[in-house]
């Protein structure tokens, strides 16, 4: 098992957003898991130029930086932890760029079979609409989503044992390879309305279109 941990927070091993997720970390070692952490203010993550490039041969880009093996490792992961701390209710700005580069993996459900667990920290604790996005991401990608823990700095150690209970959560939802059919139904009408986006876009997305052919989903 695999499980790989993105932190968005300048302030890396410093920040409350870490803090916060090493409990979850803690949680899954419990479990016997390891994981990988990276941090993404260590990295070169360009904004977006919607080039399409990803989509015409798959995972390519026109820019050069540091996106490509995030997302590989991404790709090698059973579990992704995505934590990031509140900016004016939305991830940061450098989270929501590596969100936007990962657009192919949106066209092609490349994280069905995966799970992802949120971790969110900020000054007020009102939090939910971050966490909310994230799941949302972790859907719009195919993944199913194990829950996810927040808190205001002030109250960091009271919720260090929530943040564990997810970690072991993760872990088991994995190892279980839970099926929740409200989440499984969301990310199914995804799928749907992608697969009329490949049709549309065929001639001009011919990888991406080649990957739902392999996987039976789209007929040729």
């Amino acid at each position: 098992m695999k499980i790989l941990i993105i932190s968005s927070s300048p302030h890396k091993e410093k920040s409350r957003t870490f803090l916060l997720a090493k409990e979850v970390l803690r949680g899954l070692a419990q479990e016997g898991v390891e994981s990988e952490v990276i941090h993404l203010d260590d990295f070169r993550v360009f904004f977006c130029k919607h080039c399409e490039a990803c989509h015409k041969k798959i995972l390519h880009c026109s820019l050069k930086d540091d996106v490509a093996p995030i997302l590989k490792k991404i790709l090698e992961s059973d579990g992704i932890i995505l934590a990031s701390p509140n900016y004016i209710n939305q991830v940061t700005a450098l989270m929501k760029a590596l969100f936007d580069r990962s657009s192919h993996f949106i066209h092609c459900k490349r994280l069905l079979g995966k799970y992802v667990a949120g971790v969110v920290s900020s000054g007020s604790g009102q939090d939910k609409e971050v966490l909310d996005y994230i799941r949302f991401y972790a859907h719009t990608c195919g993944a199913q989503y194990s829950g996810g823990v927040s808190c205001a700095g002030h109250l960091l150690e009271q919720k260090k044992e929530e943040a564990f209970k997810l970690g072991r959560k993760l872990a088991s939802d994995i190892k279980e390879k839970k099926a929740d059919p409200d989440q499984l139904e969301i990310i199914e009408r995804g799928k749907q309305h992608f697969k009329q986006v490949i049709e549309a876009r065929k001639k001009e997305w011919q990888e991406e279109c080649q990957y739902w052919q392999d996987k039976g989903w789209l007929v040729e």
